[in-house]
């Protein structure tokens, strides 16, 4: 059973079908691993969503918490196979001049938390960033958008990206449309996303597993990459 199951109605099964959508795209020969924004901000402190909320506004309570678990695990497994780890993270300037249009949307966007030097603004401990891997600040949904992740990809001779992180709906959906604008092969692990909508996280799985990307277990991404030939291992190294 696949998490979207309860979601999607018989009649939208059927025509997806049809339209001969959600294809296996399958892995390239150059994987690299984009973490998207696991930060205190959105994640919170492990607190049930409804408490979350009140310290860091835009947190996804326990279940993003889930997600941090099996981004460790695949992070590790990413480690191991020597293949390019990013992570980006939104933050903002405490001048808070670089909000943008998010402030015409979200009343709470220039929220302390979100401000550069915050906690907040941090990627949570458990995947700090080892030497070697790129963090980007981005302002914007996309890892792509106003970023140099292309170019850092380009150098990399990347083909496929895995991409994890939150929100499933907001900027891992974001990022995971321009790697496809830009065609990429996209492996999205399914647990490793999280959102703080549930039916907002299940229902863009799905709709990014029928026309972008391969939304698949963790696991079977994680067996693919201890697959990886010792010449796939030095081509990941650069």
């Amino acid at each position: 059973m696949r998490i979207w199951d309860p979601f999607i109605t018989e009649r939208d099964r059927k025509i997806f079908t049809a339209a001969g959508m959600g294809q296996k795209a399958g892995f390239g020969d150059n994987m690299a691993l984009i973490i998207i924004d696991v930060t205190y901000a959105f994640t919170g402190e492990g607190d049930a969503i409804e408490e979350s909320v009140k310290q860091y506004p835009m947190s996804c309570g326990k279940e993003a918490w889930v997600g941090v678990k099996h981004n460790q695990l695949l992070l590790e497994a990413s480690r191991r196979a020597g293949i390019p780890i990013f992570y980006t993270l939104t933050e903002y300037r405490t001048d808070k001049a670089d909000v943008g249009g998010w402030a015409g949307k979200q009343s709470k966007a220039d929220h302390p938390s979100m401000i550069e030097g915050h906690k907040g603004a941090a990627i949570v401990k458990e995947l700090e960033p080892a030497p070697g891997e790129i963090v980007i600040s981005k302002k914007k949904p996309s890892a792509f958008f106003g970023t140099p992740t292309v170019a850092y990809l380009i150098e990399k001779k990347i083909d496929t990206v895995i991409i994890t992180g939150c929100t499933t709906s907001g900027c891992v959906r974001s990022s995971v449309v321009d790697a496809f604008s830009l065609n990429y092969k996209i492996i999205v692990p399914e647990e490793c996303s999280f959102d703080r909508g549930q039916a907002s996280h299940a229902i863009n799985l799905f709709d990014m597993h029928q026309k972008y990307a391969d939304v698949i277990p963790t696991a079977e991404v994680i067996a693919h990459l201890e697959k990886l030939t010792p010449a796939q291992r030095t081509a990941a190294a650069g």
